[in-house]
Formats: C-alpha cells, sequence, structure tokens
C-alpha cells in the first residue's frame, strides 16, 4: 500500500499509527512518500507505478490545517483513483460493527531516510517493508512522458522566455514546483512563491482561488508576469492567471485545454477517447465536444466517475468547475499537470492567456460562470430548502416560463434533480443536484455539498451563454462567492 498526505498538523502522527497497524494486519510493505509528504496526484501515480492494492492519502485537500484545523483521510484502490461507493460503504458498515483491532505499537518506521526498513514481526507474518521514496521524482518522470519539456525549458528560460509566477501556498506541490519548474525546466527560483510545505499552511486557507490566493493575485496585478497559478494543500488542484490577474474560470481552462490538446505530445500519441465534466461545471467543454465530435460525458460531482470512465478506455480528459483539471495519466485530479498543460499550450500559440481565451471566446461563445457558497447552513433548513424547490422545478408548469433578465429572456427547458447511469456499469447515482435548464443553454444548478467541518454548505451555480461576444472589461470578477 502507498501512504502519504499533504503534511497538514498530524500528518505524521497519522502515518505513524497506520504503519503499526499495517504490520499488524498482515500488510507486506508500506511505500511512504519522503518525510511523509506525498501530493494526491503522486500518491494516485505510485499506486499504479507499483501496482499496489491501494493508498492511504491524509488530507483535508483545500481546507485550513493546523491545530485547530482540518485533517482528512481518504483512501484509494489499485487504479489509483478514489474508491467507489461499493468500497465504502463496505468500510462504514465495517466501522459500526468492529470490536478491536491489531497494532503494533513499538514498531517505528524513520520517515527522513531514503530506502527500505525492514521489521521483524516475531514471525506472525513475513517481514514488514517500509520504503521511503522520493515521489517528486516518480511523478516528474511520468510528466516527462506526457509534456515536451524541451518546448516548456526554452518558453520558461530561452530567448523569448515568458515570466512566470507561481503559489504553491505552503502546500504540498511546493518540491514539485522547485524541482520540475524551476530546477528542470529553468524558472527563476523566485518564479515560485509559498514552496515550503506547512503544517498550517503558513495559517492561510490552501484554496486556489481569487479570495485566498491573493500573494499570487497581488503579484500578477502589476502586469510584471504573463502566466500564474496557485495550488491547493494537497497539489490536485489549480488557478490559472493571465498577465494582469487575468482570470480564467476552471470550466474554460478545460475547454481550452480540450480545444488545444494536440499541443500536448501525449494526446498526439494516444489520440483522444472522450470529454467529461462533472455536472455543475458551465458546458464550455460541450461546445468544443461537438465540434469535434468528440462524446461528450455529464458526470456527478467527484473524480471517481471520470476514473471509471477512464478505466473503460472512453476519456482522455476531464474537470470540474471546483478548479479540479486532468487527464487520464491518473485517475486523479492534477494541479501541476494542469499547469504544463496551460504552458504547453502558450509554448505552441505563443498567445497571451488572454488573447487565448478571446479568441476561444469568438470561435465558441462564452459561457459566464459564477458559483455561490452558502456556509454553515443549518442542515435540517438546508434539506427542507432543497425539498421545496424540487416541488417547485417538478410542476409541469414550470417547463417553458419565461423569465427577463434586462432586455434578454430565458425559456425553461428543462428541470429535473440529476441523474446519472455509469455507462461502464450501469450503476444509478441519484440526487445529485437541481437542474434548471434554458432554452439557449444557460442554467442554474442546487446542490447540498460539504467539504468543510461544519454544518451543511448550498451550493448555487449560474451558467450563462451568450454567443456573440464584446470584449469591454476583461478582468473578471472571483466565481466563488463565500456566504
Amino acid at each position: 500500500m502507498v501512504v502519504g498526505g499533504d503534511g497538514r498538523f498530524f500528518n505524521r502522527t497519522a502515518i505513524e499509527v497506520i504503519g503499526q497497524m499495517a504490520a499488524a494486519n498482515g500488510v507486506g510493505r508500506l511505500i511512504i512518500g519522503h518525510h511523509g509528504i506525498m501530493s494526491t496526484p503522486a500518491i494516485s501515480c505510485v499506486i499504479r507505478k507499483y501496482k499496489a492494492i491501494g493508498g492511504i492519502i491524509l488530507t483535508a485537500s483545500h481546507n485550513p490545517g493546523g491545530p485547530n484545523g482540518d485533517f482528512g483521510i481518504k483512501f484509494n484502490t489499485a487504479n489509483g483513483g478514489p474508491a467507489k461507493e461499493a468500497v465504502t460503504n463496505k468500510i462504514f458498515q465495517i466501522s459500526r460493527t468492529i470490536e478491536e483491532f491489531a497494532i503494533c505499537p513499538g514498531l517505528r518506521m524513520d520517515l527522513t531516510t531514503l530506502g527500505k526498513q525492514m521489521f521483524d514481526l516475531e514471525n506472525k507474518f513475513k517481514p514488514f517493508t517500509v520504503e521511503i521514496v522520493d515521489s517528486v521524482e516518480s511523478y516528474a518522470n511520468l510528466l516527462r512522458n506526457i509534456f515536451d519539456f524541451a518546448a516548456l525549458k526554452d518558453l520558461l528560460s530561452g530567448e523569448n522566455r515568458i515570466r512566470i509566477k507561481l503559489d504553491a501556498m505552503h502546500g504540498v506541490v511546493g518540491p514539485y514546483v522547485k524541482k520540475i519548474i524551476c530546477e528542470e525546466l529553468g524558472c527563476p527560483v523566485n518564479s515560485a512563491i509559498n514552496c515550503v510545505p506547512l503544517e498550517d499552511f503558513g495559517g492561510q486557507h490552501p484554496d486556489p482561488n481569487l479570495t485566498y490566493a491573493t500573494d499570487l493575485v497581488d503579484s500578477m496585478r502589476g502586469g510584471e508576469y504573463d502566466f500564474g497559478a496557485a495550488f491547493d494543500g494537497d497539489g490536485d488542484r489549480n488557478m490559472i492567471l493571465g498577465k494582469h490577474g487575468f482570470f480564467v474560470t476552471p470550466p474554460d481552462s478545460v475547454a481550452v485545454i480540450a480545444d488545444n490538446i494536440f499541443c500536448i505530445p501525449y494526446f498526439q500519441h494516444t489520440g483522444v477517447r472522450g470529454f467529461a465534466r462533472s455536472m455543475p461545471t458551465s458546458a464550455a467543454l460541450d461546445r468544443v465536444a461537438k465540434a469535434t465530435k468528440i462524446e461528450l460525458y455529464e458526470t456527478p460531482t467527484g473524480w471517481k466517475y471520470f476514473g471509471n470512465l477512464m478505466d473503460a478506455g472512453r476519456l482522455s480528459l476531464c474537470g470540474e468547475e471546483s478548479f479540479g483539471t486532468g487527464g487520464d495519466h491518473i485517475r486523479e485530479k492534477d494541479g501541476l499537470w494542469a499547469v504544463l498543460a496551460w504552458l504547453s499550450i502558450l509554448a505552441y500559440r505563443r498567445q497571451s492567456v488572454e488573447d487565448i481565451l478571446k479568441d476561444h471566446w469568438m470561435k465558441y461563445g462564452r459561457n459566464y460562470f459564477t458559483r455561490y457558497d452558502y456556509e454553515n447552513v443549518d442542515i435540517d433548513a438546508a434539506c427542507e430548502m432543497m425539498e421545496d424547490l424540487e416541488i417547485m422545478i417538478a410542476d409541469k408548469s414550470f417547463v417553458k416560463q419565461r423569465f427577463a433578465v434586462e432586455d434578454k429572456i430565458y425559456q425553461v427547458e428543462k428541470a429535473d434533480n440529476f441523474e446519472y447511469t455509469d455507462p461502464v456499469d450501469s450503476t444509478i447515482t441519484r440526487n445529485q443536484g437541481l437542474r434548471i435548464i434554458f432554452s439557449d443553454g444557460s442554467r442554474i444548478i442546487y446542490r447540498l455539498s460539504g467539504t468543510g467541518s461544519e454544518g451543511a454548505t448550498v451550493r448555487i451555480y449560474i451558467d450563462s451563454y451568450e454567443k456573440e461576444q464584446i470584449f469591454e472589461d476583461t478582468q473578471v470578477k472571483d466565481p466563488i462567492v463565500n456566504i
């Protein structure tokens, strides 16, 4: 099994307990990131590389860390992706009936030294092996086989190089940025900020959006840098900025990558099997899929649904509105991969981020996208509100209703509670969010969500489509509003 985390408070203590329990329960070998730190994309990579039975990821993703912050445990299966519901339901069932557990309380692992450590468990099982690995190198080697590093090095350190700024937000991805972007691709060291992983993320909220990645946003506003990006605590999310802080929404980001996918050598070799987005994500990707005649899948929120399609050979590129983008090289969203994908497009097209987006909107129209988060809501009140709303939109009279917003009319074409039938295994996932879809493709989505530690979160997503483009104000406001 593979074990690693984003370095937040309690990470090392948890790894020690996991090691002691793994030894006592017959796990033959643990592969652990150096100092117990490994990004979520790297763990997926290492699980697949070593053909492990799975991995334990210690992270609360983009939530705050520290003694009073959040802590999380995630289980990924042998494909390197998040466990499916059948597995997590089984784990939950066992957790309700377990009365005792086995542990080797005296076992001590050295997380600071690379290499193998052998433990004799008095012949109860075969010797227990712990291998401390440099997860940065394993992951970097994977990326070398996906992107044209020579072209990227020329973009970042050649004669006509661009200037970039990357913010690791004191999360796990800092060492990966330093090794791959700075050392290997030749970026100046000061191109990367907040690259030392800290247990409390420097007291900051490691969520890569315009609200929390203020160091990066402030750096980009002056026009000194051509490209900027930020990453979350465990390295699977990303935010893309252009010169003067030009903001790329996550739905637009995956759509632009899709439209320029053959700038990435990996896809030149493998071809493109399909595109996918989570249901709340704007339909910008749908328009690229339609134009290129590539299959488009709309899934519930959660990377496991993408993983199932990838394992079946149906999906190559996918994204979620919550700042997650990825390909089929692993089974997790991947922040650094997304940045290298964007840099590959810049290297090929030699345009600014803003000009690439404007060209895209001229070609496909623009999906104006925003999300409102109502956090720490009383769960009973939130459920009652969602039930009332569902009754209202389920009424037959709701369809065909027209709503005026200034000089534009929106007519309801469809309204439902999103339900997904997996095309691979035919499993059905229900109650994934209320959708109001208008005749021009614009949408309003309501979802109950919650990766936080308190109350419920009500999310409202607005996806307004405009076919004709007028570019007056290119400074896009923050798409996420916490209320």
